[in-house]
Formats: C-alpha cells, structure tokens, sequence
C-alpha cells in the first residue's frame, strides 16, 4: 500500500515537473532560440570517483546526461547539437580505459540501433560522427557508420558527435584537403593558388553544423580544450562547477537565457566580420 502511495505521488510529481518545463519552453520561444548548442562534457570520472562507482559507471551516467540533454534541445527547438566525447588526446591515457571508452561507446551503439525505429526516428533526431575516425577500430568504425546511416533520414535535430577530435587535427586535415583539391583541379580553377576561407571550411569535420550560438562545459573549467576553436569566434561560453553526469534542465534553461541577453550583442559583431 505505502509502495502504490510512493509510486502515485513520484508520477504527480513527474507530471507536475513536465507541466512546468513546457511552460518555461513556450516562455523562453518567445525570444532568439540559439540554433546550435555544444556541450564539453567533463567529469564522468570524477563523478564515478566521488560515490565509489567504477570508472565506466561515470560514463555511463554522462551517456544518459547527454540523451537528456538533447531531448531539452528538441523540446526548445534547438536544431544543432554537438557534443565532445572523446579528444585525440585521451588516447594517450591507458590502454585499458581507452579500451573500456571504446567498449561502451559500441555497447551504446548497438543498443540505440536496437530501438533506433521506437527512439531517435520518433523524435527525429540525426546523429553524425564527427573527427579522426581512421583512429578508431574497425568494430568502433563500423558501428559508427550503422549508426549513422539508421539515422540519417531525421531532420528535427542533428546531435554530432565529436570522436577522435581536437580542433587542430581538424584544422590541419581541412588544409590539406584543400591543398589536395587545388593540385587535382589545378587547370579547371580560375585562381589555383588562392586559398578563400569557405574553400577550407567545407573539408572542416564540423562543416555540417553552423557555428555554435552557446558552449558549455561542465566540471568548473573554464576551457575550450582544443573544441572548435575554429567555429567559437563568437558564441557565449558558458561553465558550470557540476560535473557532467549532474547537469540537468536548469543548466540548459540558463545558458538560453544569458543567449537571449547577449543576442543583439553577437548579432552586431558578426556583420562586422
């Protein structure tokens, strides 16, 4: 009887707490919405660390942060959403906790492919892989790519993935491609030796988002750590002291309102480029 009583009053609840987001969403759309929203997602092992859980339970609290994450981004009508999951630098950690990353990031996999028709196609969301995937392994490459193409028919919101990814190796992979393409079309071009900025932003990994409106990182740094240092010339970071795992709604309705308050701000500087 008092489990029915529990149980009863943890759904008024939830109900109550949805009622009260829907309201502050339809509020908030009043005013600029940012189209896209980037998340660096910091302290999954931290998080473990404090309540004596296993490294990989810590990164599975983040997974379900992020999926939260996105599902407040589609109730906003935020299109864009991007993610920093794994740097080029983490490989330099131990092989065994880069295993075990890799390990839960096809475990993931599979398991949203497994509900991908009930899950991301019903609330239309795309999810793209974005950086050095030539250092992955061919498993993690080819669940990667099933991933993707399960989902590249929804358009609602578009959640990239930044894996294997530093800014740097983007910018560097972005020169050479172009460069590449240059010497291949050298008789073609009007202009072969002249390099225009859109020539190397279309070979940038990120090339399938605009820039992003908002940065937030969590774990209380204050860092772009080598995350689209190309695209963040003019975007709102901003720092949460919680670590990733922790961040909720309220993060999320947070940084909206400081966008919506430096909106004519940015929106100034950027046609002065």
């Amino acid at each position: 009887m008092e489990k029915d009583g529990v149980s009863k009053s943890a759904r008024v609840l939830w109900k109550l707490s949805c009622f009260f987001r829907k309201f502050i969403v339809s509020t908030l759309s009043v005013g600029p919405i940012p189209a896209h929203v980037a998340f660096i997602m910091d302290g999954n092992r931290r998080y473990a660390k404090q309540r004596n859980l296993e490294e990989g339970e810590g990164h599975n609290a983040g997974y379900l942060a992020l999926k939260f994450m996105v599902y407040y981004c589609l109730e906003l009508g935020i299109k864009h959403v991007t993610a920093y999951a794994f740097s080029i630098d983490n490989f330099k950690r131990s092989p065994e906790g880069v295993q075990r990353i890799m390990d839960l990031m096809v475990e993931k996999i599979e398991e949203e492919l497994s509900q991908v028709d009930n899950t991301y196609s019903k609330m239309g969301i795309r999810i793209h892989f974005s950086g050095n995937l030539e250092l992955l392994s061919q498993p993690t490459k080819d669940a990667v790519k099933r991933l993707m193409a399960a989902t590249a028919k929804n358009s609602k919101v578009l959640l990239t993935i930044c894996f294997a990814y530093t800014s740097t190796n983007e910018i560097v992979h972005a020169i050479e491609q172009t460069c590449q393409e240059k010497m291949a079309d050298q008789m073609e071009l009007e202009e072969p030796n002249v390099v225009k900025l859109a020539d190397i932003e279309k070979h940038m990994y990120m090339a399938v988002a605009p820039d992003p409106d908002i940065i937030i990182r969590t774990s209380g740094e204050s860092r772009l750590s080598n995350f689209l240092l190309w695209q963040s010339a003019n975007c709102s970071l901003i720092c949460f002291s919680q670590l990733w795992p922790a961040i909720s709604f309220w993060h999320l309705l947070w940084a909206v309102l400081k966008f919506q308050r430096n909106y004519y701000y940015f929106e100034k500087k950027k046609k002065q480029i």
